[in-house]
């Protein structure tokens, strides 16, 4: 079985075999990974593109800059991609910058943290967390997705 995963640098959506996630598919396009085991800063159109098409959980942090606890969320987040690497994909996105994210989002509070899959939001949480907890949360949304 495929899955489609949308590349997070050009947007391109690829098919990637299921048993191929391990082997460090690339885009067809642009050759970029598609999961590069690193939280991947987005745009708002490939954040929307993203959220709708990908088969593969994506995990998105809605911060910024400004932001004290999304400044010390930041290393924890990066933590949290490594242990979830294969089993969903990881992205940030500065809602300083992306305004557009936070209100198509229904953003409150930042750090947020949205998990998407199959076209749907499927959890929320707010506030900043250990990279474990973060990891934890995500399995178990995941796995009753």
């Amino acid at each position: 079985m495929a899955l489609k995963l949308s590349c997070l640098h050009c947007g391109q959506v690829n098919r990637v075999p299921q048993d191929r996630l391990s082997a460090g598919p690339k885009c067809g396009t642009c050759g970029a990974a598609l999961l590069p085991g690193k939280p991947m800063a987005l745009d708002f159109a490939t954040l929307e593109k993203a959220a709708r098409t990908d088969e593969l959980p994506l995990l998105v942090d809605f911060w910024a800059p400004w932001c004290g606890p999304c400044r010390m969320m930041a290393p924890e987040f990066e933590k949290a991609a490594a242990m979830l690497q294969g089993t969903a994909r990881l992205a940030k996105i500065d809602t300083q910058s992306h305004p557009d994210a936070t209100v198509r989002f229904n953003i409150q509070g930042i750090p947020a943290f949205i998990l998407f899959r199959d076209g749907r939001e499927r959890a929320r949480l707010t506030g900043a967390r250990p990279a474990g907890q973060l990891a934890d949360w995500t399995r178990s949304h995941i796995a009753t997705s």
